[in-house]
């Protein structure tokens, strides 16, 4: 069935005027629909509100609860071996085809960032070798909660993805948000989604949106950049674990509200400053970079995108392909960034854990937060900065301050500071996204700078 269309020119541009059948906007509407139950509809369930991916996640891994940790561990030797045998005699099989080429051949660092990755899952699972790397609280925490709920979440994520991404959602965010994007946040209008999924889903959601996103060609690599370190918002049932764990429940609206205005902030000033603003306006290397097309003039940004939706979903013909898509987005998360983010993480929460170094760069905060009027400034000093190994850790040092606004605060900025090792930081650094360790740590300390202050005027009033 194909597309009919009218050419009609208007101020000297041509503007496509599709008519399209009832089953062109089905083929629209029905997977998208489907995705956005699955990506972005809260769901209620016994743990909290969570959405379907995820909760479907957290169903396989208790069923295989036994099982994932190991199956993740040999999945990871599995990704070693066959790097270092592509590394060492770079054979045919895998140097001949693209994507084995992308999964397996990778650089020095990032092979050992590998296979330091696979020793510690091994160490943790099977409890071997040294007790601070393999306890609970370090490579066990990675191995046993993070990495099987990584496993599973990537194995629906990259099936259900190709729901968000090639019906023609995008297109029609795209078309509607533009105006608000692109002058507010300098990014396009398409990236909207990637920061609704974040926000009632996760933020591990948000970032495989952004990378398929960038190897697309849809972003260039400082919108990419942009993207992933600042709307890859953490879900609202995260915020609301911590605002628990620090005991602010009745302070929720208060302290959720605190969080999205000291958010909105850092995402309005980080894309015009360092190191952000510094990321070149190219496409990724592999891909042609598609630029953003504007509206025509005289015409709705909602009939243009449901236009350019329907369009895009009937381009369409071949389901094999999607899935063929769906199975390659599985094993490249699987292989090459499961690894590295168990690696990165286990070595984040080990010096968090058994090194006084976060509570040494945490020190330049007691006079800062002393000069803003913060009780306890001393014993909330050091959460400032170790929640770049690990989001939770602010909450749990925190917990035993007797302050409610000391409280209030760590729970803000730590939420807002996005960037952590263990799970976000991991998964950037593991992924295509052009941002590296230095990126990261500048990021975190620059949001921490914009949001402090922010959060502690709030905190004034609200206490």
């Amino acid at each position: 069935m194909s597309l009919q269309a009218k050419e009609i020119p208007i101020k000297n541009k041509t503007v496509s005027l599709r008519s399209y059948s009832i089953v062109h906007y089905l083929k629209f509407i029905i997977p998208s629909l489907i995705g956005i139950y699955l990506f972005m509809v809260p769901v209620k369930t016994e743990d909290g509100i969570t959405i379907p991916v995820a909760f479907l996640a957290g169903a396989i891994n208790d069923f295989l609860v036994d099982y994932v940790p190991v199956a993740a561990t040999w999945l990871m030797m599995i990704s070693v071996l066959v790097s270092i045998v592509a590394r060492i005699s770079k054979p045919n099989f895998i140097m001949g085809n693209s994507f084995l080429r992308t999964v397996f051949y990778a650089s020095n660092g990032w092979l050992t960032l590998r296979i330091l990755g696979s020793v510690f899952a091994f160490m943790s699972v099977y409890k071997v070798g040294p007790e601070w790397i393999r306890s609970e609280n370090t490579g066990g925490l990675l191995a046993y909660d993070l990495i099987p709920i990584l496993v599973t979440t990537f194995l629906l994520a990259g099936f259900f993805l190709p729901l968000l991404l090639n019906f023609g959602l995008l297109e029609l965010f795209g078309a509607l948000l533009a105006k608000v994007m692109r002058p507010i946040f300098k990014i396009p209008g398409r990236s909207s989604l990637d920061c609704l999924a974040s926000w009632v889903g996760d933020g591990t959601i948000g970032v495989l949106l952004t990378s398929k996103q960038y190897e697309g060609g849809y972003y260039t690599k400082r919108e990419a950049a942009v993207i992933a370190t600042t709307f890859s918002v953490v879900s609202i049932t995260f915020t609301i674990v911590i605002n628990s764990y620090l005991d602010l429940g009745e302070y929720f609206l208060e302290y959720y509200a605190t969080i999205v205005i000291a958010g909105l902030a850092a995402a309005i000033i980080m894309p015009r400053i360092p190191p952000l603003s510094r990321k070149p306006d190219t496409g990724y290397e592999h891909t042609e970079l598609k630029v953003e097309e504007g509206i025509p003039a005289n015409v709705h940004p909602l009939k243009h995108g449901i236009s350019e939706a329907v369009l895009q979903a009937n381009r369409n013909k071949n389901v094999s392909s999607i899935v063929k898509e769906g199975f390659r987005n599985v094993i490249e998360m699987w292989l090459a960034v499961i690894p590295v983010v168990m690696a990165i993480g286990t070595m984040g929460v080990v010096i968090a854990e058994y090194t006084p170094v976060f509570k040494y760069l945490g020190m330049p905060f007691i006079p800062i937060l002393s000069a803003l009027q913060i009780p306890e400034a001393a014993a909330a000093s050091q959460t400032m900065i170790i929640g770049f190994a690990d989001m939770f850790l602010p909450a749990i040092i925190g917990s035993g301050i007797e302050s409610e606004m000391t409280r209030f605060v760590i729970g803000c900025v730590s939420v807002t500071q996005l960037v952590y090792l263990s799970e976000m930081g991991g998964l950037l650094l593991g992924s295509k996204l052009p941002v590296n360790l230095k990126d990261l740590i500048l990021i975190f300390l620059l949001r921490t700078a914009i949001t402090l202050p922010i959060v502690t005027l709030i905190a004034h009033w609200v206490f």
